[in-house]
């Protein structure tokens, strides 16, 4: 690769900042034509690499990967123009791959905190409520920021979604959190779990299928994001269809929650929620599947505009990372077609750039 990238078209900066060009510098973005040096030029439209705030590098649907799955994992990601990615939970210690320049940059959540025998064996450290602070404590420390809890799952008793967490428990937890520095989603599939998050002071919630008019005016008054997941719900059919034999309530349950999945996200949406893309790849759902994300999202209701913010623009602010700023690390992708006018174009990315380097 030339000393210098020059990259010109429809520079994305922000939804309503587009610039001519921008240059690449070693490794970083300036908006200054550089003074000499060898240059290689790309154009198209440009946007930050995209984010997939909803990512498992170190999982599959057996459970934990070795290194190099891990490793090719996060390429699948780079690839498909993900280039950020808020790892929510794995049993993978992924901070390996936060050494290398040829991946995407990882935020860590530490392992998935769950309640003994309410979720996936061996995916997440399994403690009972009067453990959750100090676990939450542990992997706060571990992670980049973020703590991950499974906030419902099937209570084999009830045959059906359950909360794992008393609301007294959750909320000396995410304080605890908060303490450290680190901010706390959780994976919640129902409605029953989403109050009593709301209440705690959770700052995200993962699927939030289950969310209904009373528990989206809590989430829009305190700012609570979520993060649909939409490719991993199309899976709900399918989680039905195995637990219906012994468990015919949850099955019709999580069949509700499908079929309303378009109308739920968009009325959350509609009532201002703070919505982000992310796809809950590792598990039952492939790498790099961003795009189809974020077509999800334009699907239940948000414009071409809000949902490419989602994944970028606004999904970097919300972590804490730039994107086409002065001086940034330059990580961008470029596409020859425009995705504001669709969408389906962040699938096919034309250009590549990571940490300052042509990738592709």
């Amino acid at each position: 690769m030339a000393a210098v990238l020059h990259v010109r078209g429809s520079v994305l900066v922000g939804a309503h900042d587009v610039r001519d060009e921008v240059w690449v510098v070693g490794g970083r973005i300036t908006f200054e034509p550089p003074g000499g040096g060898e240059v290689e030029s790309v154009s198209g439209f440009v946007l930050p690499g995209l984010v997939d705030a909803h990512c498992h590098v170190g999982l599959d649907s057996r459970g934990a990967v070795d290194e190099q799955t891990a490793l090719e994992q996060a390429g699948t990601e780079r690839d498909a123009g993900a280039l950020l990615l808020r790892d929510a939970g794995s049993p993978v210690d992924t901070r390996f791959l936060q050494e290398r320049d040829d991946v995407p940059q990882i935020i860590r959540a530490g392992r998935h905190i769950a309640r003994h025998r309410r979720y996936i064996p061996g995916v997440g450290v399994e403690v009972e409520p009067d453990e959750l602070v100090a676990q939450v404590r542990e992997q706060a420390r571990r992670g980049d920021g973020w703590v991950k809890l499974v906030g419902d799952w099937i209570d084999r008793d009830a045959g059906d979604l359950r909360p794992c967490w008393p609301r007294e428990a959750l909320t000396q937890a995410i304080a605890a959190a908060h303490e450290e520095g680190a901010r706390v989603t959780a994976h919640c599939f129902g409605e029953e779990s989403l109050h009593d998050f709301a209440a705690a002071g959770t700052d995200c919630i993962e699927h939030a299928s289950g969310l209904s008019t009373d528990s989206i005016e809590a989430f829009a008054a305190a700012g609570i994001a979520i993060v649909p997941t939409l490719v991993n719900i199309e899976n709900f059919p399918a989680f039905a269809d195995a637990g219906r034999k012994k468990f015919p309530t949850y099955a019709d349950h999580m069949i509700d929650l499908w079929e309303r999945r378009y109308e739920t996200i968009g009325a959350a949406h509609e009532a201002g929620v703070p919505i982000y893309a992310g796809t809950d790849a590792g598990g039952q759902v492939a790498h790099g599947l961003v795009a189809q994300e974020v077509a999800q999202l334009v699907r239940a209701g948000m414009s071409n505009l809000e949902a490419i913010s989602a994944a970028t623009w606004g999904a970097r602010e919300w972590l804490g990372r730039p994107g086409l700023t002065e001086g940034a690390p330059a990580d961008l992708v470029v596409y020859d077609a425009d995705p504001r006018t669709d969408v389906a174009a962040l699938g096919r990315p034309a250009h590549i750039v990571l940490r300052g380097h042509l990738v592709r």
